[in-house]
């Protein structure tokens, strides 16, 4: 089973669904001395095994499986689908697209899913959103394979380790990318990263895992002070070669002139935060449909903009630090992480 003592960086690389994993940049994380990992939820078995293998193929380190775990949903009211769909039909981008209500079933099969990671075996299995069912975090220590969920507040960190968890990652508001909340009507606490943290490992027995707006050596040793095991990065390697990371949203992080983010649910129907553009002022206040049925809805929509090469359009996820992103290969970075870090603690 896995140990976090075993990495010589005590990072791991967000999993990004979407584009930016890719198993280049996994495997360079994990054969610099950290974990990579990939964002597998919107993939098809198939893809998931390929990327599985051809990573195995290039590093013998520590990789990371994460996964959504979707609650049922059932179609809104007509009205509110007509509303929905007229919001994104009426947007001013450049080019056709097909807008239409998602068809069962709305979400993938999370056993399905699984089973090319229960193949490879990779070191750590992640969820984000809440807790797998008992039988996915028995059959993952039957294998060996570590399990951590994403925690935002101290009750759902106390779930967490009740089920069973290996460790927890505790996610800020200062992070990039979706909020993991378990239930995403309720009344998001917002707790920023280091009292997080505090509040924790105050309580909790488990490994705390560091996520949101950590993008440099100072900021890992600040949060390994306070109690984290490790750090969770995501933002900081989406300007890295081996990123999938789109041209536009590259562009976007590196051209950071009046550019601030900002929290939406508009691409997918749960709350996520990224670099504020016309699609999240257009939609601001427009009809949504619940996760995942939006992100469904917008997928043609998204898919043109990266044709276009238009970041207006596309989900630029990013956390509240992008503004301190590096464009460099991810061995660089790890590298010049660690030795940031190392100074940082001298």
């Amino acid at each position: 089973m896995f140990k976090f003592s075993e990495l010589k960086i005590p990072i791991i690389q967000a999993p990004m669904a979407g584009g930016p994993n890719t198993p280049k940049l996994a495997s360079a994380v994990a054969n610099a001395g950290g974990v990579g990992s990939f964002g597998f939820t919107y993939d098809k078995p198939q893809k998931i095994d390929e990327d599985l293998r051809d990573t195995k193929a290039l590093t013998d380190g520590h990789i990371n499986a994460n996964f959504f775990v979707f609650k049922p949903e059932s179609l809104p009211d007509k009205e509110v689908q007509l509303a929905a769909i007229e919001a994104i039909r009426s947007l001013p981008i450049k080019g056709e697209f097909s807008v239409k209500i998602p068809s069962e079933p709305y979400y993938p099969d999370i056993e399905e899913l699984l089973i090319p990671v229960w193949d490879h075996r990779p070191a750590i299995l992640t969820f984000h959103f809440g807790i797998p069912s008992e039988n996915i975090i028995q059959k993952a220590r039957s294998l060996g394979i570590s399990i951590g969920i994403t925690a935002t507040n101290i009750n759902e960190a106390l779930a967490i380790e009740k089920a069973g968890a290996n460790f927890i990652i505790a996610q800020g508001i200062e992070a990039g990318g979706h909020r993991g909340v378990f239930e995403p009507e309720e009344m998001d606490e917002e707790t920023s990263l280091d009292n997080l943290i505090i509040q924790l490992t105050r309580e909790i027995g488990l490994p705390i895992i560091a996520a949101g707006g950590i993008m440099s050596g100072i900021d890992i040793n600040r949060v390994l002070k306070i109690g984290a095991t490790a750090a969770q990065m995501g933002t900081a390697f989406l300007c890295c070669e081996e990123a999938g990371t789109s041209n536009a949203h590259k562009e976007f992080l590196l051209n950071k002139k009046n550019r601030k983010t900002s929290y939406t649910k508009a691409f997918s129907g749960r709350r996520a935060q990224g670099i504020n553009n016309q699609f999240i002022r257009l939609m601001e206040n427009k009809t949504v449909l619940p996760f995942p049925l939006q992100n469904t809805m917008t997928g043609t929509l998204r898919k043109l903009a990266v044709i276009n090469n238009d970041g207006e359009y596309q989900s630029l996820w990013a956390g509240k630090s992008f503004d301190k992103i590096r464009a460099m290969p991810a061995e660089e970075l790890m590298l010049s992480l660690y030795k940031e870090m190392k100074l940082a603690n001298s």
